[in-house]
């Protein structure tokens, strides 16, 4: 039976965990991308499908080539972020069901329904995006999340060989610098979103 976290790691991962808009001059080594997509990627989407697909900006050009194709109010972020990602979404995922879902034949699920396989790959690239943003805290580092960018720039700029891939959000990461984020927006009770029937 799993034990429940601890006070500490629930801090990290939720009640303390903010949405960073700049951050400290320290970088993030190509082996924590590595070790984020280790963790992210045992989260569970449907049918095992994993329709995300990340580019990670990490070099100073491709986060400048980022920044060109987002909102002007993003634009510094992803400039002077030690790494930025696009979170892309896959519409032909179900090509890599056979390897994925090997126990059943879930390609054909989703053959001659492109409709079905987009709304597919937004829910769970949404998913993944989110075990993204867990699996940074998780190992120390923090995020920017954020949706105003021009989808069809960043699919020319990211995607332009894989016609399949579309943007969903991108997000900056380092280690987050306090002096960027202002007083934590309310979070309602549970009464105000909830019901239990």
């Amino acid at each position: 039976m799993n034990m429940p976290l601890t006070d500490d790691a629930l801090d990290q991962l939720f009640r303390e965990a903010r949405t960073y808009n700049g951050y400290h001059d320290k970088p993030v080594t190509t082996d924590q991308l590595h070790a984020i997509w280790d963790l992210m990627k045992m989260g569970p989407t449907s049918a095992n499908m994993l329709p995300a697909r990340l580019v990670w900006c990490h070099s100073e050009e491709a986060r400048n080539k980022l920044a060109d194709c987002s909102a002007e109010g993003n634009q510094d972020k992803i400039r002077k972020a030690p790494a930025a990602v696009v979170i892309g979404m896959d519409q032909d995922f179900h090509d890599h069901l056979p390897e994925l879902f090997p126990h059943t034949d879930a390609k054909s699920w989703f053959e001659g329904d492109a409709e079905a396989r987009k709304v597919h790959a937004m829910r769970n690239s949404s998913l993944q995006g989110a075990y993204f943003i867990l699996a940074a805290r998780a190992l120390g580092l923090d995020t920017g999340p954020m949706s105003g960018f021009d989808n069809d720039a960043v699919d020319k700029a990211f995607f332009a060989d894989q016609p399949s891939v579309r943007s969903n959000f991108i997000s900056t990461l380092g280690y987050g610098d306090p002096e960027t984020i202002f007083e934590r927006s309310p979070r309602p009770e549970f009464g105000k979103f909830n019901k239990i029937i």
